[in-house]
């Protein structure tokens, strides 16, 4: 078992309002355009973690995890999953990581040049653990560098001086974030 964490891109913070379009959590958590390297690595038992992307001013913080339960292709993933098609939401933001129409060709909603790669790997998972709420995504914010540096045992004033842009994790260590992520979301733990 292995698993990797990694900060999205800049303003990708769904604590500011941002709509998560890839990872996608839920019961079926998926991941299916981002991290194509990531996706390719992991095997069914690994676990994925993501960070909140940069915005000015504001801690990043853990958003959430899930563990590997299988990986297909993206035209298979369109079938098997017609909410999570790539589609623009009212107001222009886009929802949805399967990035293929229903022959196989690149949605038009997708401006990535890399498509060939992308289409492959389409992560499924299972087990996601997800801070949602208000209240555990101020204390993931308060505590996810300090925390991350002690279970990476890397400092920094900053998550890239800790994560940099993918880390990958030993078993230990994702038992650790998991154990974390998930005392978030108890109610009952004084933090």
């Amino acid at each position: 078992m292995k698993g990797y964490i990694y900060p999205m891109f800049a303003g990708a913070d769904p604590g500011h309002g941002w709509h998560m379009t890839d990872p996608i959590f839920g019961n079926v958590p998926t991941i299916g355009a981002c991290m194509p390297n990531i996706r390719r690595l992991v095997e069914p038992g690994d676990y994925i973690f993501v960070v909140s992307g940069k915005i000015p001013r504001v801690r990043p913080y853990v958003v959430g995890g899930f563990k590997v339960a299988e990986k297909i292709d993206a035209l298979a993933a369109y079938k098997r999953f017609p909410g999570n098609r790539l589609k623009e939401l009212p107001g222009g933001s886009l929802s949805g990581n399967i990035i293929v129409n229903a022959d196989g060709t690149q949605n038009p909603l997708d401006y990535h040049k890399n498509f060939e790669k992308r289409v492959t790997d389409y992560v499924i998972g299972q087990e996601p653990v997800c801070v949602e709420q208000p209240r555990e995504i101020g204390l993931a914010r308060g505590q996810t560098l300090e925390v991350l540096g002690r279970i990476l045992n890397r400092k920094g004033n900053q998550l890239s001086d800790v994560v940099g842009r993918w880390r990958r994790l030993n078993p230990d260590q994702i038992q650790e974030i998991l154990v974390w992520l998930r005392g978030l979301k108890d109610p009952l733990v004084a933090r």
